[in-house]
């Protein structure tokens, strides 16, 4: 039987984040209060489970104020004594500051003192959970990394479980993610790493850190313990993601769901080369390179591939080096693929994420042209068939790479932002403000924008791209494709644009998916000069 009630107004009542408490659920409610998009609230709740709340909102009791604009659910204390949940406000996002509130439950199952116990607008808190001791645990990256502490509930004082230049937590993009799990011997479990990311079980009093055994080299935020057993999503390069169990006493790690059952020969996986380029002035830049592959056939001995740059989407966010048949469909049809985690990425450290910071459509464009270059340099590239490819805001950095340079002979743009106005003004809560950290302040923006948008710069795109966009995405709206299409009209730069309905941000469709990486295909194949029947030729619009 239902549980909540329904809202007709905006994107009405929506849960996350839920744990069983007695005969209620504690979770988080995100609420609409009028149509746009940022008419909403949030707000620790607790839902009874009798479904009284069902036809009745009033029987919903709101934990807290509801004064911040973003929450996480509560985590309980063993003892049922105590919660804890994390807060931040706009204009920051998750990744640049947040609160760790802490707040005693009396018995009528209320909420009292709740206090900031740990972080602030300088510091984010990914993470908070309790130990099966009772010990408050938090991911925090005070030092210039997220590493576990542990936190005094009195004093806020917060010690360093595992100190090292290591990412143990991540952006939080949603919540309810976990990057660490206690365990009931009172060891903990945790992903960490640097790029990517392994599995392991570490000791709070000693520091010792053991990973688990395995092939698997990235690993979602959803770890979750039961008993003596770890259970995550990982994947690796030759392995999609997959549900994994790690039993902490044996130390045998094994996938026990969702294991992948391909159609795809595993011959034709490529091999990601993990590098570190130099760029302006020799910031270190990391980055997987995918080389052409394929088990029986071989290029010209006199002739270098052709290669595209993948920019990632977030721009808060990174690539792991795990297996992906977008770029084996590439590498196997002889063009090579650089996935570039460029500054402001995730997994190396606050500092290099900072370096984004009023810098996006200028960092990121930089960092993926001196991956081109390096590749083209050193004979690994073909310097005159190089492309970028990137969705959402990689779909901004691929546009406005076309706007910065003559170093690329195409592009393929996914579903992109491509005005920072636009974008701030029409993109839902989470994001609206995100463009103040990565442009600058509202002050400062129209001169951004002039500055860096593709759509203000659309004079100054000469090669050709390929632009798909879903009609229905509500992050980033069609209309900023429509805008650069107007801005390009009649000048001749040959173009082709699909759009599909019933998408969103991302495409999740099957025949989307084909038609769209057909496409792709069909324009390297035309501005690579490569011979390809087996994809429709893309007709290229130059009104």
């Amino acid at each position: 039987r239902p549980l909540t009630p329904l809202s007709p107004l905006g994107g009405g009542l929506r849960w996350a984040d839920p744990v069983l408490r007695g005969t209620e659920v504690w979770c988080v409610l995100e609420e609409f209060t009028g149509p746009a998009p940022t008419d909403v609230r949030r707000v620790p709740a607790a839902v009874p489970l009798d479904g009284s709340a069902a036809d009745d909102r009033s029987r919903v009791r709101e934990l807290t104020d509801g004064r911040h604009r973003f929450a996480t659910g509560p985590r309980l204390s063993p003892d049922g004594r105590h919660a804890a949940w994390l807060v931040w406000d706009h204009p920051r996002m998750p990744w640049d500051g947040t609160e760790l509130r802490l707040a005693a439950i009396t018995a009528e199952g209320t909420l009292t003192g709740a206090r900031t116990v740990l972080g602030g607008p300088d510091e984010a808190v990914a993470q908070a959970e309790w130990g099966t001791d009772g010990s408050l645990l938090a991911v925090s990256d005070r030092g210039g990394w997220w590493n576990p502490y542990r936190v005094d509930p009195d004093s806020g004082t917060a010690v360093n479980l595992c100190p090292r230049e290591e990412e143990f937590g991540g952006p939080l993009w949603k919540p309810g993610l976990s990057w660490l799990a206690p365990l009931p011997d009172g060891l903990v479990a945790v992903l960490h790493g640097r790029g990517s990311s392994v599995l392991g079980v570490l000791d709070p009093e000693s520091g010792d850190l053991v990973d688990a055994a395995g092939p698997w080299t990235a690993w979602q935020p959803t770890l979750a313990a039961h008993g003596h057993r770890v259970y995550g999503v990982a994947a690796s390069p030759r392995s999609a993601y997959e549900v994994v169990e790690l039993d902490t006493e044996s130390g045998h790690a094994r996938v026990v769901g969702a294991a992948g059952v391909d159609p795809v020969d595993p011959a034709y996986y490529p091999e990601p080369q993990t590098r570190t380029f130099l760029g302006p002035d020799d910031r270190e830049i990391h980055a997987h390179v995918y080389p052409p592959h394929h088990p029986a056939r071989r290029a010209p001995a006199d002739e270098l591939p052709p290669y595209v740059i993948w920019a990632h989407g977030g721009p808060t966010d990174h690539v792991p080096p795990v297996l992906d048949l977008h770029i084996a469909y590439f590498t196997s049809r002889g063009i090579g693929v650089a996935e570039v985690n460029y500054g402001g990425s995730t997994g190396y450290g606050r500092a290099y994420r900072e370096r984004l910071r009023e810098q996006w459509g200028v960092v990121d464009v930089e960092d993926c042209a001196a991956v081109a270059r390096a590749l083209a340099a050193e004979g690994t590239a073909d310097p005159d068939r190089l492309a970028i490819r990137g969705g959402s805001a990689g779909g901004w950095t691929a546009a406005a790479s076309l706007a910065a340079t003559s170093l690329y002979a195409c592009a393929a743009i996914r579903y992109p932002v491509l005005d920072l106005r636009g974008f701030a003004e029409e993109t839902h809560d989470l994001e609206s403000r995100y463009v103040e950290a990565l442009a600058g302040p509202p002050q400062t923006l129209a001169l951004r924008d002039r500055e860096r948008s593709p759509v203000a710069l659309a004079d100054r795109i000469t090669a050709p791209f390929l632009l798909l966009q879903g009609l229905d995405d509500a992050v980033c709206p069609p209309a900023q494709a429509e805008r650069l299409l107007a801005a390009l009209r009649g000048r001749g730069v040959p173009y082709a644009y699909l759009a599909f309905e019933g998408e969103g941000h991302g495409f999740r469709r099957a025949d989307t998916m084909v038609r769209a990486l057909e496409a792709e295909l069909a324009l390297y194949a035309q501005v690579f000069g490569i011979e390809r029947t087996d994809v429709p030729k893309l007709r290229l619009d130059t009104s």
